[in-house]
C-alpha cells in the first residue's frame, strides 16, 4: 500500500480523497535528480492504480518549487546517459498525465527548466503571488527541448517561444494570462485555496472525471472532425454508466447525487 511505503526524496500523505505529494530536496531547490524523478513516477502510478484518493495536490517544501534537472548529475555524461535522464523524466510527466485523477500543482515560489515542465504537465495550477516561472536552459547551454513539450502546449506559440529564446522568468499573474498558471492566490492563501479547489472536484464522480482527463488530452491532439468522432464515442459510453444516470435523476428531481463509481 502506498500509505505504507517511505521515500527519501518526497512526501506523501492521503486526507480523505487528497492525496499530498510534496517534494522534499529543499537545500537542493528540489531539483530532479534520477531518484526524485523515479521516486515521483512510482508514487503517481501507485497513486492512479490504487484509487484512494480523487484527486492529487503535488506540493514542494523550501526556498523553490522545483529548479529542474539536478545538474551536478549532469556534467561529463555520455550520450546515453543523457538519453536515459530524459527518458525517466519523461515517463515522470506522461504518468502524471495518464492517471485517472486530477493532478492540481501548488506553487509557492520558483519553477525553472523541467520544474517549469512540471508545473505545465499538471493538470491545474495554482500559484502565490510571489510564485515565478522560466526555462532558462538556453543561458546555460542547454535549450529547454524537452520543457518546451509541455510548455507549448499550456501557453500560445510566441510566449513559449519568448520564455525559451530569453529564459527571463514570467510573475505568476502573467503566467496565469499565458494560460501556464490556473489560479493566482495571495500566499497566505495558497494551501486554503488550493484544497478548496480540489474540493471542489471530488464532489463530481471519480469515474467520470477519470474518463473526462482521458478524453481531453486525447482529443486536444487530433483535428476537429476526429475529435468530435471521438468525443461523441465517449459521451455516449459516458452516458450509459450508472453514475451518469444517477446525475441527470438528481439534477432533475433537485437533489444531491450519490456516486457509484459505476
Amino acid at each position: 500500500m502506498l500509505g505504507e511505503r517511505t521515500y527519501e526524496n518526497i512526501l506523501y500523505e492521503r486526507e480523505g480523497d487528497i492525496a499530498l505529494v510534496t517534494m522534499n530536496r529543499p537545500e537542493k531547490r528540489n531539483a530532479l535528480s534520477m531518484a526524485h524523478m523515479r521516486e515521483l513516477t512510482d508514487c503517481f502510478r501507485r497513486i492512479g492504480e490504487e484509487r484512494e484518493a480523487q484527486i492529487v495536490i503535488l506540493a514542494a517544501n523550501g526556498p523553490a518549487f522545483c529548479s529542474g534537472h539536478d545538474l551536478s548529475e549532469m556534467i561529463g555524461r555520455t550520450p546515453e546517459d543523457y538519453r536515459r535522464i530524459f527518458e525517466v523524466c519523461t515517463e515522470l510527466m506522461m504518468t502524471i498525465r495518464s492517471i485517472p485523477q486530477p493532478v492540481v500543482a501548488r506553487v509557492h515560489a520558483t519553477a525553472t527548466a523541467a520544474g517549469c515542465q512540471l508545473v505545465a504537465t499538471c493538470d491545474l495550477v495554482v500559484a502565490s503571488e510571489e510564485a515565478r516561472f522560466a526555462t532558462p536552459g538556453v543561458k546555460i547551454g542547454l535549450f529547454c527541448s524537452t520543457p518546451m513539450v509541455a510548455l507549448s502546449r499550456s501557453v500560445g506559440q510566441k510566449k513559449a517561444m519568448e520564455m525559451l529564446l530569453t529564459g527571463d522568468f514570467v510573475p505568476a499573474e502573467e503566467a496565469r494570462e499565458a494560460g501556464l498558471v490556473s489560479r493566482v492566490v495571495p500566499a497566505e492563501r495558497l494551501e486554503e485555496e488550493t484544497r478548496a479547489l480540489a474540493e471542489r472536484i471530488i464532489e463530481a464522480s471519480p469515474l467520470v472525471v477519470g474518463l473526462g482527463k482521458q478524453a481531453f488530452y486525447r482529443q486536444l491532439e487530433m483535428p476537429t472532425g476526429q475529435a468530435y468522432a471521438y468525443t461523441k464515442e465517449v459521451m455516449s459510453f459516458n452516458a450509459t454508466f450508472e453514475d451518469a444516470q444517477e446525475g441527470m435523476c438528481a439534477f432533475l428531481q433537485k437533489r444531491r447525487p450519490e456516486w457509484k463509481g459505476r
